[in-house]
């Protein structure tokens, strides 16, 4: 999720550029940090061991919670760079890949599922920076903060090992874990056409995407 715009009534310095290196750009790096490190704990003992997943879905949710805390700095305490602009999404679609396919080597997410959400993600990133050289950095629109938020809860219904945990209730923790994941799928798919749409339609000025 790209660093959320002033919110109504909200004020920001203008003056001046803020420094590269503060507080909500290194949640960014940890979040990248983090990524590796949710990987190998979902990916160990084939993701049959309820302490890795649990684990895995700690740090999952450690890095997820870093994505709102360093838009939320930014915004209030004056410090949106291009850098972070940048950087964050990248962050955010670094940690869902990695969760994705860990899941579908863990056959726990079917591929397909996989490779749809990673292909909006990876032609929007494309255009993204297409639309960069002309009209500059692109930030965040509700849909794709709606969209990542529904990503994130979704991947880690299926992080957590609520079959192995509550096996009595697995049947409902998979009616809901398909229930998110089915939301976050029409969030991807609709804000991903969106964009693309806008894109190319537009003839000037900022279009915004997650």
């Amino acid at each position: 999720m790209s660093t959320p715009q002033p919110a109504e009534g909200s004020t920001v310095p203008t003056s001046g550029n803020p420094p590269v290196v503060n507080v909500a750009n290194a949640l960014t790096c940890v979040r990248l940090l983090l990524v590796p490190v949710f990987a190998v704990a979902l990916l160990l003992e084939d993701g049959r061991s309820v302490g890795w997943r649990l684990t895995a879905f700690a740090v999952f949710a450690v890095a997820a919670l870093t994505d709102r805390l360093d838009g939320q700095l930014a915004r209030k305490r004056g410090l949106v760079t291009s850098f972070g602009e940048l950087v964050d999404p990248i962050a955010d679609k670094a940690l869902m890949g990695a969760a994705l396919i860990g899941l579908s080597l863990l056959e726990l997410l079917p591929w397909w599922v996989t490779l749809v959400i990673l292909g909006r993600e990876l032609a929007v990133t494309v255009l993204r920076f297409v639309v960069i050289r002309t009209r500059g950095v692109i930030p965040a629109s509700r849909g794709g903060k709606a969209k990542t938020v529904a990503q994130s809860v979704a991947i880690g219904l299926f992080v957590l090992p609520l079959a192995m945990l509550f096996p009595p209730a697995a049947t409902v923790a998979e009616v809901v874990q398909w229930t998110i994941m089915g939301i976050a799928l029409l969030l991807t798919v609709a804000t991903g056409v969106d964009y693309f749409v806008k894109a190319f339609r537009s003839s000037g000025g900022e279009q915004q995407v997650s």
